[in-house]
């Protein structure tokens, strides 16, 4: 797609609500103390009195791609083992050992075994291309493209403002370049854990008035395809003997796993070190609470990162 179709066609805006629309089925229905960072992915930081603010806008598809983000299932659970922290094949459409012990422990009836599948759950992320207008924090990240990881609750926001649920309200594509809005980040402590409910969507405004600075910033873009590229997922059987190491705990596992992310310009995939340690003093019953609560994997981790 050249700049002048992606502003004739206000950035796929049928397509995207089609994707959306696809995705909003039933079974639809991290911040740590990594020594790695990831400089393209931008990452909201609190306050003292644990907020957050930043103004963010979402970026419309790549020069070769139709969406403008990317989902990735994941697990993350301790055992007597250690972490299982791994993407899920059921990302690629794929049979996934996890989900399929999570299905028998629950079609037995049990209690108990319904409380282990909860906590053993898949997580949804979401990958876009953002726009920082404004970030108080860290103002050198401001007027720059970085990569947003988010779950599921902004993705919520996201689709509210796409299919407003009253006749008074406008869908907006947060995506577009031109007729698109500013996305208000808002962020706040809530029993532990980032909530983002206050966030909300600025009127709608064109990201700038310069057609030639807004190509500029279309042309900084990250492919988003590469979240999803087989390398970044593990074998069945891989993923079968490591399921099987943390639950039966017959082998002391890593005490820091790691999460594959794409890499930046080709080669292996850049690794990013997941500081949880298999002795961390977090209770089953909080990260059971962190993840049967909320699909949002940055929440998730920020409590462990915090717990430790």
């Amino acid at each position: 797609m050249d700049f002048e179709t992606l502003k004739d066609s206000q950035s796929n805006f049928d397509k995207i609500s089609k994707q959306i629309e696809a995705n909003l089925n039933p079974e639809d229905a991290a911040k740590n103390k990594s020594k790695y960072q990831d400089d393209r992915l931008w990452k909201p930081e609190l306050d003292k009195t644990g907020n957050g603010y930043a103004v963010l806008r979402f970026l419309p598809a790549s020069r070769t791609e139709e969406m403008p983000w990317a989902r990735v299932w994941s697990h993350a659970f301790q055992g007597p083992g250690g972490w299982y922290i791994e993407n899920s094949l059921t990302t690629l459409g794929q049979k996934d050992p996890v989900s399929e012990e999570n299905t028998r422990l629950w079609n037995t009836g049990v209690d108990s075994d319904k409380e282990i599948a909860r906590k053993r759950k898949r997580k949804l992320s979401y990958y876009s291309n953002i726009y920082v207008v404004s970030d108080a924090k860290h103002p050198e990240n401001e007027g720059k493209v970085f990569l947003f990881k988010f779950g599921k609750k902004i993705f919520n926001k996201i689709t509210e403002a796409m299919s407003p649920a009253f006749e008074d309200e406008k869908p907006i594509n947060p995506f577009d370049f031109w007729s698109g809005a500013n996305f208000k980040l808002k962020i706040r402590k809530v029993d532990g854990f980032w909530n983002y409910d206050k966030s909300e969507f600025e009127a709608v405004s064109p990201i700038g008035t310069d057609d030639v600075k807004i190509k500029e910033i279309w042309s900084k873009q990250y492919p988003l395809k590469p979240f999803l590229e087989t390398s970044n997922f593990k074998s069945y059987n891989d993923l079968k003997e490591k399921l099987n190491r943390v639950i039966a705990g017959t082998k002391n596992t890593e005490t820091a796993s790691e999460i594959d992310l794409p890499p930046s310009t080709g080669g292996a995939p850049v690794k990013t070190a997941s500081a949880v340690s298999a002795s961390a003093s977090v209770k089953s019953n909080e990260a059971s609470k962190g993840v049967a609560g909320e699909d949002d994997t940055l929440s998730y981790f920020s409590k462990l990162a915090e717990d430790e």
